[in-house]
Parts: C-alpha cells; sequence; structure tokens
C-alpha cells in the first residue's frame, strides 16, 4: 500500500513550523501561551480581522456572529475557543453567549460597546460608538456645552435614526409608515421582531429622551394592538399580547419623559391590563413601578407608595431579585421624601441584599437596564432627602451619586445626566457652592442637548437646595438662569 506524503504546515500564530506528530494546529510554545491567557483575550494581529468570515460577520451588524467567527479563526488553532472561555471574558453564561450568537442582533449600545472592548476589535471596524468617550476620570459627564446649531444637528440625527427604526419595522412587515399594515398570518419570529423593535426604541430613549421618541413610539404601540386581530397561533397570544403590554409601557414612559401625564397614564393602564392578561406579573410589576416613578416625580409620594406595594403583592412567590430590588429601591425614595428616613434606609438594605442574588440570565431581557449605578441613585435620593433635614448627610449624598454616575454604562445618557442634577443638589446642601455651580452649569447645557422635560425639570427644580448661598452673586445668577429655563420649559 502506498503510504499517504506527509505534510508540514506552519503554526497560524506565530508563523513557526509545526512538528510532523502535532495535530492540534499550535506549536508547543504558542499553546503555553495559550493557556496562560484564557482568563483575558489575546492581542491578535490586525490581519486577524481581514479573515473573510469575520469581515463577512462584521458586515453584518450582528456582533454574535462576530463572537461566533472569532471563536472559530485558526488563529486560536484547529479547535474553536469554547463558548465557556469566551463567555467568561465578556462576563456572562455560556448558555447567554449561545443566545447571543445565534439570536437577533444585540441592540443594547453599552453592551456592544463593552464587549467589542473586551475582544480588542479595532474601532475602524465597529458600527456603533466605543467606550471611553463619555465618562471623565471622576465619573462626571464631559461633555462640552452645545450651541444652538449643534443642538438642532443632533436632533435631525436622532430624528434620522428614528425614521431608521421606522423603516426596519415597516420592512419586517410590522407597522406601514403612516398607512395601515395589510393584515395577515404572523408567528413566533414576528413576536421576536417586534421585540427587537422596542429594544431599538429602548436604547434611543437612553440616550436622547422621550420628547422626540413618544410619537413614534406611541405609532408603534398602536400598530402593535391591532395585531391582536390578526390570525396567529393559539399557542402564540400570551407572547403576543405580552408585546403589546411592552409596547405600551415604553409608550407611556417615553410619554413621562416628555412630559405628556395624562397619554402616559393611558399607555400605563393599557399595558397593565395586557401584561395580566398575557399572565406575565414581571411585565404589570414594571409598568407600576413606571407609574410610581411618574408619581414620584410629580411629588405624589403616598400614591407612589400604594402602587409600588400593589406591586409588590401582586407578585409574590413569582418576584425575581431584579424586580425586588427595583421596587424596593423605588420604595426607599418615596419612604424618605415623605420623611421616615429609618425605614427608607431599612428599604435600601432590602433592595441591596436582593441586587447581590441577581442572576441576570433567570432575569428578562427588559429588566436589563436595572444595573448598579439605578440601585446607587437611589441611595443617593434618599441621602438628599435627609440631608435637607440634617445636613451631616451631606457628604455621604455627594458620595452616593458620584458612585452612581460612575457606576452608569455610556449609553445610560439620561440616567447620567438626571444624577448630575442630583451631585448639583448635593453638593449645594455640603455647602460646596462652587463646585455645585461648575455641575449646575453642565447640567443646563446637557439638558438642552436632550428631549427630556423630565430632565429639564429636575434641572428647575435645583432651586430649592440653594438657598441657603444666594448671597453669592454667582449662585443668584445661577438662579436667574434656572428661572429662565424654567420659563422656556413651559
Amino acid at each position: 500500500m502506498a503510504r499517504l506524503p506527509v505534510t508540514h504546515t506552519n503554526c497560524p500564530r506565530c508563523g513557526g513550523r509545526l512538528a510532523r506528530d502535532n495535530d492540534s494546529g499550535r506549536c508547543a510554545p504558542c499553546q503555553a501561551a495559550e493557556r496562560a491567557r484564557m482568563s483575558a483575550p489575546p492581542a491578535v494581529p490586525a490581519s486577524f480581522w481581514e479573515h473573510e468570515p469575520v469581515r463577512q460577520a462584521l458586515a453584518s451588524r450582528h456582533l454574535g456572529r462576530v463572537i461566533r467567527a472569532y471563536r472559530c479563526h485558526p488563529y486560536h488553532g484547529r479547535s474553536a475557543l469554547p463558548q465557556t472561555v469566551v463567555a467568561g471574558w465578556l462576563g456572562i453564561t455560556q448558555a447567554q453567549l449561545s443566545r447571543v450568537e445565534n439570536g437577533p442582533p444585540v441592540v443594547h449600545l453599552d453592551r456592544l460597546a463593552h464587549w467589542a472592548q473586551v475582544l480588542r476589535i479595532p474601532l475602524e471596524h465597529l458600527w456603533f460608538a466605543a467606550l471611553g468617550h463619555t465618562h471623565s476620570a471622576v465619573g462626571a459627564i464631559n461633555i462640552s456645552p452645545m450651541s444652538h446649531a449643534q443642538v438642532s444637528e443632533a436632533d435631525q440625527g436622532r430624528r434620522a435614526l428614528l425614521a431608521g427604526i421606522a423603516a426596519v419595522a415597516a420592512g419586517a412587515g410590522l407597522v406601514g409608515g403612516r398607512g395601515l399594515v395589510q393584515p395577515r398570518r404572523i408567528g413566533s419570529a414576528d413576536v421576536a421582531r417586534l421585540n427587537a423593535v422596542l429594544e431599538l426604541y429602548r436604547s434611543v430613549d437612553y440616550e436622547c429622551g422621550g420628547g422626540l421618541l413618544y410619537g413614534e413610539v406611541a405609532r408603534f404601540a398602536e400598530s402593535v394592538y391591532r395585531m391582536l386581530d390578526w390570525s396567529h397561533p393559539a399557542g402564540l397570544t400570551p407572547r403576543l399580547v405580552a408585546a403589546v403590554a411592552a409596547a405600551r409601557q415604553l409608550a407611556g414612559w417615553t410619554a413621562l419623559d416628555a412630559g405628556r401625564h395624562g397619554d402616559a397614564q393611558r399607555h400605563f393602564a393599557a399595558g397593565e391590563r395586557a401584561a395580566l392578561t398575557a399572565g406575565d406579573v414581571l411585565l404589570a410589576a414594571m409598568i407600576r413601578y413606571s407609574q410610581a416613578k411618574q408619581l414620584q416625580h410629580l411629588r405624589h409620594n403616598r400614591d407612589a407608595l400604594a402602587t409600588l406595594q400593589l406591586a409588590q403583592a401582586q407578585l409574590g412567590s413569582r418576584a425575581t431579585p431584579t424586580i425586588k430590588a427595583l421596587l424596593w429601591g423605588a420604595e426607599a425614595a418615596s419612604i424618605a421624601a415623605l420623611g421616615d428616613h429609618q425605614a427608607a434606609t431599612t428599604a435600601l438594605g432590602k433592595a441591596s441584599d436582593q441586587f447581590e442574588r441577581i442572576s441576570n440570565e433567570r432575569e428578562p431581557d427588559w429588566l436589563g437596564f436595572y444595573d448598579r449605578g439605578e440601585l446607587l441613585a437611589q441611595y443617593g435620593r434618599v441621602y438628599r432627602d435627609k440631608a435637607r433635614q440634617d445636613r451631616r448627610y451631606a457628604r455621604e449624598a455627594v458620595r452616593w451619586v458620584q458612585d452612581a454616575i460612575a457606576a452608569f454604562g455610556p449609553a445610560n445618557v439620561r440616567s447620567t445626566v438626571l444624577n448630575e442634577v442630583g451631585l448639583c443638589s448635593a453638593l449645594f446642601l455640603a455647602d460646596e457652592p462652587e463646585e455645585a455651580l461648575a455641575v449646575g452649569a453642565r447640567v443646563i447645557e446637557q439638558a438642552r442637548a436632550m428631549s427630556s422635560k423630565r430632565v429639564t425639570d429636575r434641572v428647575v427644580n435645583l432651586r430649592r437646595d440653594l438657598a441657603r448661598h444666594l448671597e453669592l452673586s454667582e449662585v443668584a445668577e445661577f438662579e436667574r438662569r434656572l428661572c429662565i429655563e424654567a420659563a422656556a420649559a413651559k
């Protein structure tokens, strides 16, 4: 029998010649280096990103496909990197990574940016903003004041983005622009697309606020509601009704952020009914939380507290750690506003206990916004209320808010700005007027750059915490600026 010819190959990592009996695809030194670096991704050469499967994955704008192409790159040897290894780098589980690779595209900008940074994907290959350009080293936003022309240009960009999302929805047969889509039989893929479009709208809401977004989201919510009359398998009804509820919740949230409180109440009520019809008690609790946030903004804290307690009672044993932490933190804020600071501190402790029990793979994706920054923001809010009665708590309020700002992801612009407003208040309460004025000047500019009536209202409300320092001419001038902003917001 003729002998098969012996072929020699080179190590794809270092280019060195492989031994004849080496069937691993990597030379011995590179295998040793690989074992030593499994805790973090390697620094790959520039040519790595020119590999055709990687290029195709990047062109698809689907980070899950990019990660799969990354794992299977010949640079890593003849065997692909295990999902468990890469999932460990990204801070998720193997099951979560499998869903990321095989499911719909990830749309959360903070996750996209973080994972791209972990894998060291060069900036020129990305189709979204990378990390590292939004926050300063001390955790405060570093945004230069924007001119009216820049604000107008930003609004135009946001409107173009919203038009793009609407085009995606229309292309998927979910909405028909200004007209109606012809009813048809729908399936589980349509519901998945509905939820993917909602995630796109949520990501814009985090960054831009509800002012520009509300009209588009409200139209989308009405379109989703009409889909209930389209033919579909009976087993799909709960998921479709839950999608209706989620769309109504987002429509209500953007209406609240735009200052359209009547519309917000209407959408929240419709969303709660749909969530309960679908049997989705977690989503119903989220809608009650949204209602409570509206009541807190309007300073109806007793009603907000009752709403949150009802949400807790309806959940019963079906509550997850994230929803518990969310509700306890919100309760703490209302309790503190009502003057019971000891009970508020107890509620914060319960929120923290639940936060430490969170396992993301056991939580619904739409709760992914709740992170440590959101929890710390509630601490800041409670301690500001405590400081209004006892100035000894003011420095703690400053510290909690600074920690919250540092914890927020770069895509969560609105929450960061809201907490910058809280930091300004805390600094006035801590008798640091110069620092407060520096932050205050910044948040006025930031509020102008956002389409959030809620942010503007919070900025105007800074007037209640600066009274002790009005003898300073700079503080008096800052109060006059706030009065001008209040008049312009009406």
